[in-house]
């Protein structure tokens, strides 16, 4: 069918350009720019994190190479991909195994001679095809992006994209019509890159997509189903997740967590294991970005990794109980089970009774050599990212973050518990360090607190702070009345601490900037009609608007029909 410009307008972003119709035939949210250009700022570091570890990996060989006639196979450096028999590369050459094939370079006269491939990307729910074209025109050493859509007017949309932006796409993305599902599941260990990114949950995916990672590739997932995640509905999040969740001021990085534990534990079942190296929760998502590997031995260590969360119902206090331990004896290792419980039936400061979620991922959740390098590329490239302002704020919150500290306080909850006046966090952090402890903040939280100090220090911090505060006397049975009720057993100091104000604080960095604009979330469903309900979503004058146009539109249809029942009735 022929196509009328006038129903498109062309929408760029980066270095792409796509023409997306006015019926909302095809899902696009101006929102998720502060996710592609994450996606695009990782993948460049992927990139060359890939290409030093290969480099080392092939010096390591030479050398051995060089003191015998035999190479060692090396686990989990699936790093180099087989040629690809067919035109579209989409299938193995016969009688080898993909990871085996990609893990060992050509040996040739007694030389190890491998070339590194260019890494190929899979991204699973391409819809308008926006994110693949980004990957393709600003991703230098990028290969073949592949993008799938279960939906036939998506299909056409994303294909009709990449003939709109030249040749460039044309070379490099390819367009199908394919339930992602099926796809990966037929096409195991091929990607180096995996992106899903759906509208909702990405549970179902994410069985599949552990199998299509080749071994030390990268699985990109957004989920945006948030109010699961965070302890709306728990049932729910259980039975996709397969984690309770907890409804407690931490609920966003919880959210996190329990997605990285439910791609470790689909990962598992394959003999597979993830290491995150960035973990995000932005806007109304949360986004996680995990390498891939294969090991047996590395598998069991799962446990160590994972921990259930008790939450007091009356205080702030909340505990992590480890779901395994180790214990070691000369050179052997034993797996057992974690020791419990780590809280007694009442809490220790309030009384209360405790809540149980997870089980979490507790084991840390950025590696923060990555984010510092990742950081570096997108400072040094900031003319490339149309959301820098926004995406170099949150990894420098991140790279401040304690890595092992697993959720976070907040401040004005404890004062609120206690119905007291608040501290400065300046003055907050001061007593923590002074007390022999580390705090920092949080990307998820402007009030949140990350500390390793236990929760009783915490609790006699702010006893001595009430004590130099008075509060107003509460009833004896209140959770604050009973916390003050106790004695601190430590003396609190005050007095400003050197390092209370992380580096970016001190040189005045943004690190929490306000939406650019008003209704900056979710969006519709592509094909579903915009009614007045939408307001909320897209804002008067847009719903108004497109109101307005429909009207138009069966005016205008009203009109023709009548127009051919009148000269029906005139012949």
């Amino acid at each position: 069918m022929p196509m009328d410009l006038n129903d498109y307008t062309i929408i760029k972003e980066g270095e792409a350009e796509i023409l997306m119709h006015a019926k909302n035939e095809v899902f696009f949210n101006k929102t998720q720019v502060n996710n592609r250009d994450m996606s695009i700022a990782v993948l460049r570091t992927f990139i060359s994190k890939r290409k030093q570890e290969h480099e080392a990996l092939l010096s390591k060989r030479n050398k051995k190479n060089g003191s015998s006639s035999d190479v060692e196979d090396k686990p989990n450096d699936c790093d180099i991909n087989i040629e690809k028999s067919n035109d579209q590369g989409l299938e193995e050459k016969p009688n080898e195994d993909p990871c085996t094939a990609s893990e060992e370079p050509v040996k040739i006269e007694g030389k190890v001679r491998g070339k590194l491939k260019p890494p190929r990307v899979l991204e699973a729910l391409s819809a308008s095809g926006l994110r693949a074209l980004r990957y393709a025109r600003e991703v230098e050493g990028i290969g073949q992006v592949v993008a799938l859509d279960n939906d036939k007017g998506a299909v056409e949309a994303c294909q009709r994209n990449i003939k709109f932006n030249g040749s460039v796409a044309c070379s490099k993305v390819e367009s199908h019509l394919a339930d992602a599902r099926v796809y990966m599941l037929t096409h195991p260990k091929e990607f180096d890159v995996v992106d899903l990114d759906p509208y909702g949950s990405p549970s179902v995916f994410l069985d599949s997509a552990v199998q299509s990672v080749v071994d030390g590739g990268m699985l990109m997932c957004t989920a945006t189903d948030m109010a699961v995640l965070c302890g709306g509905n728990g049932e729910v999040c259980y039975s996709k997740y397969g984690s309770y969740p907890l409804r407690g001021k931490y609920c966003h990085e919880m959210a996190l967590r329990i997605l990285l534990a439910c791609i470790e534990s689909h990962a598992n079942r394959y003999k597979r294991y993830i290491v995150p190296v960035l973990s995000v929760q932005m806007d109304f998502y949360v986004r996680v970005f995990v390498r891939v590997y294969t090991s047996a031995s590395a598998m069991k260590n799962t446990p160590l990794k994972l921990s259930y969360v008790y939450q007091c119902i009356g205080c702030d206090s909340f505990h992590l109980q480890p779901i395994g331990r180790t214990v070691s004896k000369n050179t052997s290792v034993r797996y057992l089970p974690g020791f419990a419980p780590v809280v007694p039936q009442e809490c220790s400061d309030c009384g209360k009774k405790f809540n149980m979620g997870g089980p979490i991922w507790s084991a840390p959740i950025h590696d923060q050599d990555w984010v510092t390098s990742i950081l570096a590329d997108v400072k040094s490239m900031k003319n490339c990212y149309p959301a820098y302002e926004r995406i170099s704020a949150v990894l420098t919150t991140i790279s401040e973050e304690l890595p092992d500290v697993p959720l976070f306080l907040s401040l004005h909850n404890l004062c609120a518990t206690l119905k007291c006046t608040s501290p400065s966090a300046v003055i907050f952090r001061s007593a923590v360090i002074n007390a022999g402890y580390q705090i920092s903040g949080t990307h998820v939280n402007p009030l949140g607190l990350k500390s390793n100090a236990p929760m009783d220090v915490i609790w006699d911090i702010m006893r001595c702070w009430v004590k130099n505060h008075p509060v107003k006397a509460q009833p004896a049975d209140q959770p604050g009345s009973v916390i003050l009720a106790k004695e601190p057993v430590l003396q609190a100091n005050f007095a400003r601490a050197v390092a209370s104000l992380s580096k970016a604080q001190a040189k005045k960095v943004a690190r929490f900037l306000p939406n650019p604009e008003r209704h900056w979330g979710p969006k519709l469903r592509a094909g579903r009609q915009i009614t007045s309900k939408h307001i909320s979503l897209l804002g008067e004058e847009a719903v108004n608007g497109c109101l307005n146009d429909q009207d138009s539109e069966r005016d205008a249809k009203r009109q023709k029909i009548e127009k051919s029942n009148d000269a029906i009735a005139e012949s």
